[in-house]
């Protein structure tokens, strides 16, 4: 039984590999899937008047409901990675790949996580549940990518936030596409600046195991077309805030310290440094508590 850090170690030995394979340690991946679902939910209640009470208990739900997909997703990954995890030296420790969890034993586990999630779903109004569901290929054709395109990080977006989506609906019952898709948008093209700087920590064993990334394909060139998604996000992010009337507070906090976080980590970033890469990736949390702030800031 390898060590798993201080936090994962205080457990029993048996729920060790389980709460590894989840990544509870590391909750930044929770975060990341967890704000477009706020950003939606905060969009949908500036738009709707809903009560901040009532606001407080959907960002509840959904907080719960991250960190049950997020560690789903996890299990889902390392399942069908398992190869590749064997030969990146980070990754070799994961509970699927040093063989601690079998195969069998992770889709037991998954049906579980699954489980929870759907009482999770349950709460929620039919529409948005039906919704919701809709991004399961997404979750499942994910690990795949990475074999085939070097633009895996684009459906890892795709499926991350479709939360900013399901939040709206959660809170209004139906879709306003004229607000959500750019907010969507935006989502995605912010997963393309925090997932490439991510991938650039394992990009030579990559090469070794024949994973495909932006971060490869980038290469040298990463910064200048980083800075091109974060401007991206950026005007999406305000055409979302327009088309949904916000006000002078929601763009004086979004565009000054959400558009001054983004710049501080291209300029910032190393991407020859793992380390680096990943405190900058870790980072990534204040830019969704930026934007969610913005929008409260509104209300």
């Amino acid at each position: 039984m390898p060590s798993y850090g201080p936090f994962i170690d205080r457990f029993p030995k048996n729920a060790r590999p389980y709460l590894f394979l989840t990544r509870i340690d590391k909750p930044i991946g929770t975060w990341l899937l967890y704000w477009p679902c706020a950003w939606g939910i905060g969009m949908a209640a500036c738009s709707t008047g809903m009560p901040l009470a009532e606001m407080a208990y959907m960002l509840a739900l959904f907080g719960t409901g991250a960190v049950i997909m997020r560690g789903a997703g996890c299990t889902i990954n390392d399942m069908w990675d398992v190869k590749f995890d064997k030969m990146v030296e980070r990754t070799r420790i994961r509970p699927i790949a040093s063989g601690l969890i079998s195969r069998p034993k992770a889709f037991v586990f998954l049906g579980a996580q699954l489980s929870a999630a759907l009482g999770v779903l349950v709460q929620l109004n039919p529409y948005t549940l039906m919704f919701t569901l809709g991004s399961m290929p997404l979750v499942i054709i994910y690990p795949f990518m990475k074999r085939i395109t070097y633009w895996p990080q684009l459906v890892l977006g795709l499926a991350f936030n479709w939360g900013a989506l399901v939040g709206w609906t959660a809170v209004t019952g139906g879709m306003d596409w004229a607000v959500t898709l750019p907010l969507y948008a935006a989502g995605v093209s912010w997963t393309l600046v925090y997932d490439t700087i991510y991938g650039h920590q394992d990009k030579r064993d990559d090469v070794l195991a024949g994973v495909k990334s932006t971060s490869l394909l980038f290469g040298d060139n990463t910064r200048a077309i980083l800075a091109g998604f974060s401007t991206t996000t950026m005007s999406l992010i305000s055409l979302a805030g327009y088309m949904n009337g916000q006000g002078l507070p929601f763009y004086l906090t979004a565009l000054g310290a959400g558009s001054a976080h983004l710049i501080w980590q291209l300029k910032t970033v190393d991407i020859n440094n793992p380390a680096k890469c990943w405190n900058i990736f870790k980072s990534n949390t204040w830019f969704g508590a930026i934007i969610f702030s913005a929008v409260v800031a509104d209300m």
